[in-house]
């Protein structure tokens, strides 16, 4: 079958040498694009693929829709301290009132009051309950966090992007997504 594919149509699971995605979220993706470049650049394993070829006039091949990388990359210990990550580590909710739209983050020692912007001083607020806090401390405003900040590791974000799967998964990816879960007895 032959199909004209988009260039987010189709995107392939990237996996570390280990088989375990390099990202839960967000979820690491290539376009097909970028994984048909790594498989003839010889940098990754075709571990699956979809019934879509791609053809040009001297060779056709399926889609890769998970891939694996040739050679480890070792995950970084300590996530980066971004805007994003601080979102994550509070599970994109409020740590006010657990309000989950118009997030913000809030410096609970205000940086008026000589608060600094890292992780333990820093947490995830929706925009009424910042302004609500304005400067005044967490005592003064009557506002405490549900979770005290802290600096999470790559484990702990990885956990909690789980929580947020992609709106599309494919059929299989779902062996190499979730493999590394504690069961249940």
């Amino acid at each position: 079958m032959t199909i004209h594919v988009s260039p987010d149509a189709h995107p392939a699971l990237v996996l570390n040498a280990d088989y375990r995605p390099l990202s839960y979220y967000p979820l690491s993706l290539w376009s097909w694009q970028d994984a048909i470049k790594a498989v003839f650049l010889d940098r990754v394993n075709i571990v699956s693929e979809y019934d879509f070829l791609v053809r040009s006039p001297r060779f056709e091949m399926r889609l890769p829709s998970v891939v694996s990388l040739r050679h480890y990359i070792k995950p970084s210990r300590n996530p980066a301290f971004t805007r994003f990550n601080v979102f994550l580590r509070d599970r994109f909710q409020c740590q006010y009132c657990g309000s989950p739209d118009d997030l913000t983050f809030d410096h609970l020692v205000p940086r008026s009051r000589g608060g600094q912007t890292t992780w333990g001083n820093v947490i995830t607020a929706c925009s009424p309950c910042n302004l609500r806090k304005g400067n005044k401390s967490c005592r003064d405003a009557g506002l405490f966090p549900m979770q005290m900040p802290y600096e999470p590791s790559v484990h702990d974000l990885h956990n909690n992007g789980r929580l947020f799967p992609p709106n599309y998964l494919h059929e299989s990816w779902f062996d190499y997504l979730y493999w590394d879960v504690e069961l249940e007895p």
